[in-house]
């Protein structure tokens, strides 16, 4: 068995209504997932399965998502060592320690090309940097990610499909799957 994680792009139903963590390791293990676990209630994933490919779990995933939930929604699956790497690989380590909220990762389901940001760069009006790692792009919003323009222009039609962690979330992940 191959411990993974997966994260969901939006735990948001619609209507005011919001995917219930306990639903959703439900569904896991409809899926025949073992021990699933969730950290903090924004859809972020832990299981076992038997080893395979990442999209044959993103997309066994995304369709037991919308049977269960009536909503299409993208997840964007790791196994435990690439989420290992992955956390290990932080450039703005100093400043996620600092502060974690103001540093974040777009997961991405392919990866990102080392110029990928360049079009981004004029959104950058507020200390941020950026930087690709391991295909993923990394942000020090060098404040509140919330007020910062790059984040809502780091869109899924201009990078392709992805997700948006903070410093905390990555590290509460990686505490989870060390034991």
């Amino acid at each position: 068995m191959t411990s993974y994680v997966a994260l969901l792009h939006s735990i948001i139903l619609g209507e005011g209504r919001r995917v219930v963590m306990a639903d959703l390791r439900q569904m896991a293990e409809r899926l025949g997932y073992r021990l699933p676990r969730t950290l903090v209630a924004t859809g972020n994933l832990i299981f076992e399965a038997p080893e395979q490919p990442l999209a044959e779990i993103e997309s066994a995933l995304e369709k037991a998502f919308l049977k269960t939930f009536d909503r299409h929604v993208d997840i964007i699956a790791r196994s435990a060592d690439d989420w290992l790497r992955l956390a290990d690989g932080n450039p703005f380590l100093a400043a996620g320690e600092e502060d974690p909220a103001r540093v974040h990762i777009r997961v991405m389901r392919s990866p990102l090309r080392p110029d990928a940001f360049d079009g981004l760069r004029s959104y950058c009006t507020r200390r941020e940097r950026v930087a690709v790692v391991g295909g993923d792009l990394w942000a020090d919003f060098g404040g509140k990610a919330s007020e910062s323009r790059l984040l809502g222009a780091s869109t899924t039609k201009r990078l392709g499909i992805g997700t948006w962690r903070n410093w905390n979330t990555v590290k509460g992940l990686r505490r989870i799957l060390a034991g």
